[in-house]
């Protein structure tokens, strides 16, 4: 009887903590409305895992990004998200939290180096201004949320890391749609946040690692990856 209240205290906190993210993109001035776009088409995928600290979810985040790429590979839509929820630490500073995201995206791209090479369209030097960080030879662009994040529009309750697709970056290029998404993602992060990112910048003129985090680094970022995979 312990053991089922427990477990059912647990799935309603996991459930609670998915709510909380949908809430969050949701909402009516949250400024990306890619990702807006994406929850309004049921396609942005959740998992949600223990401390952001520790190791023991590796693999579980690993199986599920894996999961997300093959079905974002065979899907003729356009904005795909997967997004890694971590139930806390929830007492975290900025330099905290960039510290546990280095070290669990090392770990991920350790794992992934097993058994894939690099995604070859893009480069495995995180000081290359067309580095991307590559799983299953996909490259993501990654943007870190967490609640004492400097940029209001990264200031979720819960430290978290989303997976965004590059591939579909380069698609709206192609047609376009890009750069009018751009400016209107820029707008309306200036009504929600007082003023421009100031790391953001267009890809191919900085290495996009330095955006991950959402910390504003006053210097140039050395990033701490070690790339392990077979490049060609």
């Amino acid at each position: 009887m312990i053991v089922n209240f427990v477990s059912a205290i647990m799935i309603q906190n996991l459930q609670q903590i998915r709510e909380a993210y949908n809430e969050f993109i949701g909402e009516k001035s949250f400024p990306c409305v890619g990702a807006k776009t994406a929850l309004g088409k049921d396609q942005v995928q959740t998992l949600v895992v223990g401390n952001m600290c520790c190791p023991a979810d590796d693999r579980k985040i690993l199986s599920f990004l894996y999961d997300f790429i093959d079905a974002y590979r065979n899907s003729d839509s356009e904005f795909h998200s997967a997004a890694i929820l971590f139930n806390g630490p929830v007492d975290i500073s900025e330099d905290l939290f960039e510290e546990f995201l280095w070290k669990r995206l090392q770990a991920l791209l350790n794992l992934d180096a097993e058994n894939y090479r690099y995604d070859k369209r893009v480069s495995a030097d995180p000081a290359s201004s067309e580095f991307s960080f590559s799983l299953k030879e996909e490259a993501f662009f990654i943007i870190g949320l967490h609640p004492a994040s400097s940029r209001p529009s990264r200031r979720f309750a819960y430290p978290a890391l989303v997976f965004n697709p590059h591939a579909q970056f380069t698609a709206l290029k192609l047609t376009g749609k890009y750069q009018l998404l751009q400016k209107v993602v820029r707008k309306r992060d200036i009504l929600y946040s007082g003023d421009i990112n100031p790391m953001l910048n267009d890809h191919g003129r900085s290495s996009e690692a330095e955006q991950y985090s959402g910390k504003n680094y006053q210097t140039p970022l050395v990033c701490p990856f070690n790339i392990k995979h077979a490049t060609n």
